[in-house]
């Protein structure tokens, strides 16, 4: 449900990556300067505009801390040996990401692969980042208090309807009031920002009429939206949201893997467990490299091992390393330098791109080939991933004939334009539906459409019904205005009903039983039991193209309204 924002002070975003999380405000009289958080650090030295996505828990499952500071002290800990009890837990976002298992019971595993609870880690970090937040707003002025700022959260456009589910549960968990949180979808949210940018990034989307894609390549998927400017500078979805776990994490873990390769399972499995510090030295460090790396790259490129994991690989291995590369038959491409460093061939670098990067643009060629989107010329390129000059110059050789526009800071696209977002959520017109929605309703049989052996006789009136039949409410593909509403009226048979709510990607579904059609949820409605049943007809409300499905309850005798849960958790 989105927060009414106008009457509040201040809006909030929360951007809560795979791999790196962070926060965002401006004030109501002062929407575009946004301040995003400047001061994560690592070490003592400043890291990031972003922090890693990591929860740190004590030995009494309580939280100690987040990000960097998360990681830096379970290193510490793990080094002298004194872990033992303590959890930290590392891009688990991904959990949520195509699974219709969804439940409170779903689990995340922490980096020696132990299962815990999911919801508290997701609210937890939440809560955190509420509490940064609210130090740093403090900072920048005096008197706004907590019920005066309005929160947005940014979730891929790609996820499902569970997914936000358990976001708005993990929100409810740590504390936040629901009426003041609004759900950004990250694509759009970038969208917004890129608006507000330099001259020529605002020319090629200012005119009414002009048709673009952008892609948020974070961490773990490229989540795809195609927008059309239309009058007024609002933006119209002009195609479903699409996309794919195609981020820098699946380049990370083909790193990983080619250390594994290098230096031996036990190595690395033990670099992660004794040594730390050493560890996410090496993960970060890669981060930068991963940024950096060019097609015009000629040298071998540089890359920090530490000593530690030369003396594992030997221990383990019982091989000397400068003999055990030469026994994997890279030659010259692959060297040890110095103890400590690993200097290895573009060619070989590439390959860790290729896969996740090869995805991405085989589907958004696919895409572009749709007949109703060849007026996109431009597209728009965010997300922490979206900033490696690599995967920029494979997208301009793949779409020669598009115009790639990388805002700078792409990767805070995402968190300032959910921040403008949750000041004028109405920016958004319309968006483009993922699924066919309806209801299991009886309908009166006809011979034209049903079939035979579906039908049944009713004696009371006297006519023959069909059951389980798909009562569509609206349809996949269709573009529908964010507030579009569909009604439906009921006389109850009881003061608790339960309406069962299905989806299916089909069009034109005739039962709720076909092939495809899934129970997305179920609402339930408790009407007021000091009035008659016969005095209660209510209206169901609908209200489709928002960011997130919501239904409102309405009896018509009492005039009384209210938001139902659609509960869509297994």
């Amino acid at each position: 449900m989105a927060a009414k924002t106008q009457s509040h002070l201040l809006v909030a975003a929360f951007d809560f990556g795979t791999t790196y999380s962070g926060y965002a405000f401006s004030f109501r009289n002062n929407q575009l300067k946004v301040h995003a958080n400047q001061s994560w650090y690592s070490g003592g030295k400043l890291v990031s505009l972003k922090t890693p996505t990591s929860v740190l828990l004590n030995q009494d499952g309580e939280f100690d801390s987040f990000g960097f500071e998360a990681e830096d002290n379970y290193a510490s800990k793990a080094e002298d040996d004194e872990h033992e009890g303590w959890r930290l837990f590392r891009r688990f976002k991904m959990v949520l990401h195509n699974n219709k298992e969804l439940s409170r019971a779903t689990t995340v595993e922490d980096i020696e692969g132990n299962s815990h609870q999911a919801l508290p880690i997701f609210s937890m970090a939440i809560k955190f980042l509420q509490k940064h937040l609210l130090q740093a707003v403090a900072k920048q002025t005096v008197g706004v208090l907590e019920e005066d700022i309005c929160y947005v959260i940014t979730v891929p456009a790609i996820w499902d309807d569970n997914a936000k589910e358990f976001m708005r549960m993990a929100v409810e968990e740590a504390g936040l009031d629901e009426t003041r949180v609004t759900l950004a979808l990250e694509p759009e949210a970038a969208s917004i920002w890129c608006e507000t940018l330099d001259v020529d990034t605002m020319a090629a989307l200012a005119e009414t009429g002009t048709q673009y894609m952008v892609i948020d390549l974070g961490g773990g998927t490229a989540d795809i939206s195609i927008q059309e400017k239309k009058q007024g500078g609002t933006l119209k979805e002009i195609h479903q949201p699409s996309g794919g776990p195609w981020g820098g994490i699946y380049v990370d873990a083909n790193y990983l893997k080619f250390l594994e390769h290098i230096f031996g399972e036990k190595a690395i499995t033990a670099l992660k467990s004794e040594e730390m510090t050493d560890y996410f030295d090496v993960i970060r460090e890669f981060e930068t490299k991963k940024r950096t790396f060019t097609k015009q790259t000629k040298g071998k490129l540089m890359f920090k091992i530490s000593a530690t994991t030369k003396k594992l690989s030997e221990k383990f291995t019982g091989q000397n390393l400068e003999q055990k590369i030469g026994s994997l038959g890279y030659g010259d491409s692959v060297i040890v330098k110095g103890g400590d460093k690993l200097r290895v061939e573009p060619g070989i670098v590439r390959t860790w791109f290729d896969g996740p990067i090869n995805n991405l643009v085989n589907h958004v060629k696919s895409l572009l080939k749709e007949p109703k989107l060849r007026a996109v010329q431009t597209v728009v390129l965010v997300g922490g991933f979206g900033e490696s000059t690599y995967v920029q110059e494979r997208l301009r050789d793949e779409l020669p004939d598009k115009r790639l526009i990388v805002p700078a800071d792409a990767g805070l696209a995402v968190l300032k334009g959910a921040v403008r977002f949750g000041h004028n959520p109405a920016i958004i017109t319309s968006r483009v539906m993922k699924y066919t929605y309806g209801v299991d309703a009886d309908v009166v049989y006809d011979k034209k459409i049903h079939s035979e052996d579906k039908k049944y006789y009713d004696k009371d009136d006297g006519k023959w019904w069909v059951q389980n039949c798909f009562t569509v409410f609206v349809r996949v593909n269709e573009d529908v205005p964010v507030d579009h509403q569909k009604s439906r009226g009921y006389n109850p048979i009881g003061y608790r009903s339960i309406t069962p709510i299905y989806r299916t990607t089909a069009e034109n579904p005739m039962y709720v039983t076909d092939p495809g059609c899934e129970l997305l949820g179920t609402l339930v409605t408790e009407l007021p039991r000091d009035i008659p049943l016969s005095e209660l007809h209510y209206e169901t409300t609908f209200m489709f193209g928002g960011t997130e499905l919501v239904v409102k309850k309405r009896v018509e005798k009492t005039d009384d309204e209210q938001i139902l849960k659609l509960n869509c958790l297994k």
